[in-house]
């Protein structure tokens, strides 16, 4: 049968898994595993090309790795903060050492039992990114430091592969000189490399970037030809893919090349899964799903637990904890590409690929289920996770003040600060009031009255005081604490002024329905301010610049 043949009907089968992944609200990768075992040898036996596949799974894994590189900004570890790095590298840390106490209980040999362990270690980043998007929790607090935690992963990931490089690469030396070589050659393309984006490439920018075309294409010979080259100097073409997006990071270009190449990676990343699904060995499926199911479980389960317990040592609350916590329950891409590597170095068998790619099968659709019923499942098991709310309290956790307030303001990291200045003015008594331990710290440090508290706790409602506010302002964007909050307000004082956020004209409707005396939306009030600039300035170039200027101060104001 014609390869092209061949493509079309595994296209076809991978479609038609995705239409019912779609129904079931599971991660479209699922079906383009499930299509892999359907179009494989124990089923409809499809494919015969399986080499040209296989190339074609490999251009997917490139081209992923280096958009996942172009978002790996070197600063990001400045940017995703404390909280990130260390519940990054603790859930690393944790499930890799009892990953590999269990693959070594269920009698797997030394280096099998590293790669399950590793493999089991890393989150999805792509899955999670796009469920955190559909619920709209990516600029909440727990939604930051879930994507902080994941780009950890991912650095950490990089260098495992590295590693992986270095035991594949020969050497006659033993494995310190084949170390000291790889690293000697590591870092003079690197370096040629730094070079070639920080002081020449600059100079072509206006070229590249003025044809969409040409942009594209450039982009994609760069990934391809770094990935090439770090494979003939000893390194796998994953470790250079990942640098070629790195780098590619601190060019002005970063976010169109990575929307440019989402296309083509979406269908090379299709043949891809649907290759491994067509290594799984279903001879063994009995004695894999036993395996299997313990290491599913210790994901689904074990996982969220350390992030919660790290989380909370921390002392963050138990509901954002919790929701960082699920974000972990299942093996990402780098777990599935890392078998397929360990498969072609000849370090480990089918069948621990097998094994692994069912765990991910699970995990993903487990943990898909569990972020999206996320806020159903928390209050049946808030009094469970009372007994692992290890929360160090010592500087963030204070008695509540005995005198009520005239304002409590919920949340000070987006408007707050406005409100504060508004409750300044008035001369009216204020309580601010953020879950977020960094906020109460920079609170502290501003001389600004505040408790460390969760909007979203009645019983810490009750201790507040609202009962005698005149006004009580939310700026935390969720609905759903919003509306608890405008609920229990109305319910103990009826008098009291309630401002809330919304986002959306529905939310807006929604709780006003609830009783609020006012909803800020912030896109229709600066859509509504930026009407009145140009009304006001027309086309005036200097007015505009003394706008800008003054607009900067504030912004340089506000970051801290």
């Amino acid at each position: 049968m014609p390869l092209f043949v061949e493509l079309s009907i595994i296209v076809v089968i991978a479609a038609a898994f995705s239409v019912l992944m779609r129904v079931l609200k599971q991660p479209l990768v699922v079906g383009y595993i499930l299509a892999g075992i359907l179009v494989g040898p124990y089923f409809l036996n499809v494919l015969q090309s399986t080499e040209a596949l296989e190339v074609f799974a490999k251009i997917g894994i490139t081209i992923l790795l280096f958009i996942v590189g172009l978002h790996l900004s070197p600063t990001v570890i400045k940017e995703v903060g404390k909280i990130s790095v260390i519940a990054g590298v603790g859930q690393v840390v944790f499930t890799s050492l009892v990953g590999f106490a269990i693959a070594k209980g269920l009698n797997f040999s030394n280096i099998a039992s590293i790669y399950i362990a590793i493999a089991l270690t890393f989150s999805s980043t792509i899955i999670i990114l796009k469920l955190l998007s559909d619920r709209g929790d990516l600029n909440k607090l727990y939604g930051k430091i879930s994507v902080g935690f994941l780009l950890v992963q991912d650095i950490i990931a990089t260098a495992i592969l590295v590693m992986v490089s270095a035991l594949s690469a020969e050497g006659s030396g033993g494995i310190a000189i084949t170390l000291a070589l790889l690293f000697i050659k590591f870092c003079i393309v690197s370096a040629a490399l730094y070079a070639i984006v920080r002081y020449i490439l600059p100079r072509f920018a206006s070229f590249f970037g003025a044809s969409q075309e040409l942009l594209f294409l450039s982009t994609l010979a760069w990934g391809l030809s770094i990935s090439a080259i770090f494979y003939l100097i000893g390194f796998s073409i994953e470790i250079g893919a990942l640098l070629a997006g790195v780098l590619m990071s601190m060019t002005p270009f970063a976010y169109e090349m990575s929307s440019r190449l989402k296309p083509m990676r979406d269908f090379f990343l299709v043949l891809f899964f649907v290759f491994l699904g067509t290594q799984m060995i279903l001879e063994s499926l009995a004695f894999l799903f036993f395996p299997a199911l313990i290491f599913s479980l210790f994901v689904l389960i074990g996982n969220p637990i350390i992030v919660f317990i790290i989380m909370t040592l921390l002392g963050y609350r138990k509901r954002p904890s919790f929701f960082a916590g699920l974000t972990v329950a299942q093996i990402s891409e780098f777990s599935l590409i890392l078998a397929g590597l360990g498969l072609t170095l000849g370090h480990i068998n089918e069948e621990i690929v097998s094994l692994i790619t069912l765990v991910g099968l699970i995990t993903i659709a487990g943990s898909t289920y569990f972020i999206l019923y996320a806020h159903k499942i928390y209050p049946r098991i808030e009094k469970f996770l009372q007994f692992l709310d290890w929360r160090s309290t010592k500087n963030v956790e204070k008695r509540i003040p005995s005198d009520t307030s005239d304002i409590y303001i919920f949340g000070y990291d987006r408007m707050g600060d406005e409100m504060v200045r508004a409750a300044k003015k008035l001369e009216k008594s204020f309580l601010v009031i953020d879950f977020n331990p960094a906020m109460i710290r920079r609170l502290e440090a501003e001389g600004i009255p505040n408790l460390y508290g969760d909007a979203q706790d009645a019983e810490f409602l009750a201790e507040l005081g609202i009962h005698q506010a005149s006004l009580v302002v939310s700026t935390i964007p969720d609905q759903e604490t919003n509306t608890l909050l405008i609920r229990y307000v109305k319910n103990v004082n009826d008098k009291a002024l309630v401002v809330a956020i919304a986002h959306t004209l529905k939310e807006a409707k929604k709780l006003y329905e609830e009783g609020a005396s006012y909803v800020l939306m912030p896109h229709f009030i600066g859509a509504k301010y930026g009407r009145q600039i140009i009304a006001k300035h027309g086309l005036n170039g200097e007015e505009f610049a003394s706008l800008r200027e003054k607009h900067l101060r504030e912004i340089e104001r506000k970051i801290f």
